[in-house]
């Protein structure tokens, strides 16, 4: 997306000032993308961030015969009146950069009757299995075959709604099955779903779409299939993610980040972390403001979860800013057993981390312990210093960047495309905060 070079070199030490802006949430953009393949008609998306990830959804529907044009900065039309079967060759050539094919399948089943679903890229963060979805559209009457080339998806009788109970709140999961219930024959109630802001966002869409989907206590959702939907037209959810990054950027270097487009309700979690740490913020109408307040910041305990507990997506900026912590903090990581890998390379740049690859246990827990999680140790205050790291994903690649602009030193970050897959525009962003660096 306009980022033409592979490396950053940072001169850190400088605080971040200045304002930078969000605009729709990668987690919600392309999975309205997606759902417009269930319309009659053309759909219109609104504030939809130019990032990567958008790209290769993009070409993925035009492989399938959508018409994706953008009349104007931000903005998406979607029209998937000729709709039509993809060569497998396409998709699979996509589908290596995204986990975004196999939400295609509901869509794809109600449109043509088959889905044809290639390995899937994506963060290497962790296993994230398919079972779940797979299992939910069989429970649709949907036929899976795996073969060589991946999974063929098929439902000779169409699909009819069914009682589906996730055995966890996975947000793909859920989005599955609201993709392909929408259109199903029948009721689907769906038990331990998830309810994430963006998830929210998608079942809104459906509902400007023509679907009739009600949301009941204790993570139930009741959907009730219609013959047809039409297209929508919507403004995408502000990206939380990107908002907390900068938060914590600003944390981390002891700086002052106003964040446009932020809102509170939806990151009121971040948000209480943030202030137990010693951040200070201040929310406005048309964003919210990030602040070093100057003094120590104080160690705290944090324990990744789904909504509306913390993001397992915060986390890793956040770790950033423990290292500058005084105490001891501890993060436990439940959702990914691989996303705290990143934290050798800030072991390298001199903060005192300790990962346990099997967790902690400890008495003040809140988040029920899981099989899969790790935990990670942070003491501090330690002074962090220049190094040469190389991304290793989305959300820890960013990680690397605070980490630099904090040091001490002239870093080198590479494999700067990995950022560019959900944060918008960032090397200008960093300018316009005031960072010392260039592009190599």
């Amino acid at each position: 997306m306009g980022l033409k070079a592979d490396s950053i070199v940072i001169r850190g030490g400088k605080p971040l000032m200045g304002r930078v802006d969000v605009r729709g949430a990668k987690n919600l953009a392309t999975k309205a993308m997606v759902a417009a393949l269930l319309g009659k008609t053309p759909s219109i998306l609104q504030d939809v961030p130019q990032i990567s990830e958008i790209s290769i959804v993009t070409k993925m529907l035009e492989a399938y015969g959508v018409a994706v044009t953008s009349p104007e900065d931000g903005v998406l039309v979607l029209d998937p009146k000729n709709v039509e079967r993809a060569h497998f060759a396409q998709i699979d050539a996509l589908a290596g950069s995204s986990r975004i094919p196999i939400l295609f399948c509901g869509p794809l089943l109600h449109a043509l009757g088959e889905a044809l679903i290639p390995d899937l890229g994506g963060c290497r963060i962790g296993d994230r299995p398919i079972d779940f979805h797979l299992n939910a559209l069989r429970a649709f009457g949907a036929v899976v075959d795996k073969s060589y080339e991946g999974i063929r998806i098929t439902a000779p009788n169409g699909l009819t709604g069914a009682n589906i109970e996730l055995p966890y709140p996975s947000v793909g999961a859920t989005e599955q099955v609201l993709l392909a219930a929408v259109r199903a024959k029948g009721v689907t109630e769906l038990k331990n779903a998830a309810i994430e802001p963006e998830i929210m966002d998608l079942i809104a869409i459906l509902q400007k779409m023509g679907a009739i989907i009600s949301i009941e206590p204790n993570r139930t959702i009741f959907i009730e299939g219609v013959e047809t939907l039409s297209g929508y037209s919507h403004r995408a959810i502000f990206d939380r993610n990107e908002a907390a990054s900068w938060a914590s950027a600003a944390l981390a270097t002891g700086g002052d980040i106003f964040v446009g487009g932020a809102k509170q309700q939806e990151m009121m979690t971040f948000l209480n972390i943030f202030r137990k740490v010693g951040g200070a913020f201040d929310v406005r109408e048309d964003g919210i403001r990030f602040w070093h307040p100057g003094g120590p910041l104080k160690p705290v305990q944090v324990e990744t979860d789904v909504h509306p507990g913390f993001m397992t997506d915060w986390q890793q900026p956040l770790i950033v800013a423990l290292t500058q912590a005084e105490g001891v903090s501890v993060v436990h990581e439940t959702v990914y057993e691989n996303r705290l890998g990143f934290t050798e390379a800030l072991v390298e740049m001199g903060a005192d981390i300790v990962v346990h690859s099997d967790g902690l246990e400890s008495v003040t827990r809140r988040v029920p312990r899981r099989k899969l999680e790790q935990a990670a140790v942070v003491t501090g205050p330690t002074k962090l210093h220049a190094a040469d790291v190389r991304v290793p994903d989305l959300r820890g690649g960013f990680s690397y960047l605070i980490a630099a602009l904090a040091a001490e030193g002239t870093s080198t970050v590479s494999n700067l495309g990995l950022i560019s897959r959900g944060y918008e525009h960032f090397v200008d962003k960093l300018t316009a905060l005031g960072a010392d660096f260039d592009l190599i």
